[in-house]
């Protein structure tokens, strides 16, 4: 499949993760959990993700996100830098491409993994 492809789906799998959590924390008020998510589902913010669990991942795995951010997906928004929008493309096509092959159980390991190195910050 092409990793534009895979990164649209991944966008989406990705901010349901987000929205999940920030849910599941406690915040209630949609205000709240809009500026939250926003705050997690842009290109910087993905860039920087991707940067700190790159070691987590597998070769495979690696060779997705090289794929997502070696592909052409169109234009780059005024206000992102090109390399973490390439970034962040990669990151999508990453969990589109777990999402697509039905490997929810990596899906939330590289999930929980975000989550914990977050809290380190």
């Amino acid at each position: 499949m092409p990793p534009g492809v895979l990164a649209y789906i991944g966008d989406s799998v990705f901010e349901l993760m987000v929205r999940r959590h920030i849910v599941d924390d406690g915040l209630r008020k949609l205000q709240d959990i809009h500026q939250k998510a926003v705050s997690l589902v842009n290109a910087a913010s993905q860039a920087e993700l991707l940067r700190e669990i790159e070691d987590f991942l597998t070769e495979e795995e690696r060779n997705i996100v090289s794929r997502g951010k070696n592909s052409n997906t169109g234009n780059i928004p005024k206000n992102t830098q090109m390399i973490d929008y390439r970034l962040s493309t990669g990151f999508e096509a990453l969990f589109g491409y777990l999402y697509l092959c039905k490997n929810e159980e990596r899906l939330e390991e590289i999930w929980r993994e975000i989550m914990i190195r977050m809290k380190e910050q």
